[in-house]
């Protein structure tokens, strides 16, 4: 799995590649839990290079949802492909967490 990031719009955008899975997930996490210590709140992540998700990988999301709830803060998932928003809708997550059908049309939320 890839991470990269910018910060655009008062928010941090990031950008997730691959896998997320048992194995991956645990570095998202990290990177999260290091931007939220830093105060950060408001969060983009574009999935259109997310190719697989696992229960792990909800679970990360969620946990970072729920963290940044507490905070006031905000999670927008944007762009997912048709198999990652299955698992999002099969699991109800896609109820939870906001997903957008683009990176701009979650910008635009914001």
């Amino acid at each position: 799995m890839e991470i990269s990031k910018t910060r655009e719009r008062n928010a941090v955008f990031m950008t997730v590649k691959g896998r997320m899975d048992a194995v991956s997930s645990p570095e998202f996490e990290k990177e999260m839990e290091e931007l939220i210590g830093q105060g950060e709140k408001t969060f983009i992540i574009d999935l259109s290079n997310l190719d697989y998700i696992s229960s792990a990988g909800l679970r990360s999301i969620l946990m970072t949802a729920k963290k940044l709830k507490t905070r006031e803060g905000k999670l927008l998932l944007s762009s997912l492909k048709d198999v990652v928003k299955e698992v999002f809708e099969i699991s109800g997550f896609s109820s939870i967490i906001p997903i957008y059908d683009s990176v701009e049309s979650a910008f635009a939320e914001l």
